[in-house]
């Protein structure tokens, strides 16, 4: 049984746009752990299950962003305001310079922060998320699931969307449903969800996919200087694997490593060999 629990690492960080929640665990060189999106993430609901492996070699920082968990939302678009979040936690902390993982729009976070902010990321980490689409449909399955739950907040909907996140089916047991339902419902949480995944913040979304200007969306990754490591899952329905085809190519000290049967969620589905490689990545 890991010695570490949710109220034993909880920390909060006061900054000048609200309070900043966080979880702490370990010691040694810092690692700064970013969270996906959707309905009841938190930071601990990501990374619990990773966080007695990787606090036996380092001081694990969780964030939850703007919003999420027990963190303040701000007001703007919410990329910016998650990238500006992460730079404002490792001020207040005196974190200079770190290495970062990230799950889905952690993993987009943290790519942003890794080419803005190049002095500041040591090693990059990414669980799917970043890139965009080149041979599948935009949005995929995952995505139009959440949007659907944005839209409805039951518990049929976050249930379908939670299955979508999955290889394994068994992962999604009723004590996961239950608690990601109370955590969605949470009035801020939900705001913070439709505000990324509401119909027409979608929509808005799948026409800058289509535009001109779509890769815009990417042309940032080919800042990223600091050794990155892409991580996906072969059967991802959130984030299909074409998506990594570009950040391959355009961060110069990518690789990609693909898990199979395994979704969006590599870090639970795939935790040993996550975490083997990872830290493995980590400590070079």
């Amino acid at each position: 049984m890991s010695a570490y629990d949710h109220a034993g690492t909880s920390r909060f960080l006061a900054t000048d746009k609200g309070r900043i929640h966080y979880h702490e665990a370990g010691s040694g060189p810092v690692l700064l752990m970013i969270h996906g999106s959707g309905p009841g993430v938190s930071g601990w609901a990501n990374f619990q299950g990773n966080l007695p492996v990787f606090a036996r070699h380092f001081r694990c920082v969780i964030i939850d962003l703007p919003g999420y968990g027990g963190s303040d939302p701000v007001d703007g678009a919410p990329v910016p305001g998650c990238v500006d979040a992460v730079r404002r936690l490792m001020d207040g902390l005196g974190i200079e310079r770190a290495p970062i993982l990230g799950n889905s729009l952690g993993g987009i976070v943290g790519g942003f922060v890794a080419a803005y902010h190049p002095p500041r990321v040591a090693r990059f980490v990414t669980i799917g998320g970043i890139g965009m689409n080149v041979f599948t449909a935009f949005p995929g399955e995952g995505l139009r699931l959440l949007t659907a739950f944005a839209e409805e907040p039951t518990r049929e909907n976050i249930e379908t969307w939670l299955r979508s996140m999955v290889f394994d089916q068994s992962i999604i047991t009723d004590e996961l449903i239950e608690s990601r339902l109370k955590a969605a419902t949470d009035p801020v949480t939900l705001a913070t969800s439709r505000q990324i995944y509401s119909r027409a913040a979608a929509e808005a979304m799948s026409a800058e996919f289509r535009g001109p200007n779509a890769t815009q969306r990417v042309a940032h990754l080919a800042a990223i200087q600091a050794p990155t490591l892409i991580t996906w899952g072969r059967d991802d329905r959130v984030s299909p694997l074409d998506m990594a085809l570009l950040p391959m190519r355009l961060i110069p000290h990518a690789e990609l490593h693909v898990f199979p049967n395994c979704g969006h969620w590599a870090m639970i589905e795939c935790k040993e060999a996550f975490e083997t490689l990872v830290t493995g990545f980590l400590s070079l």
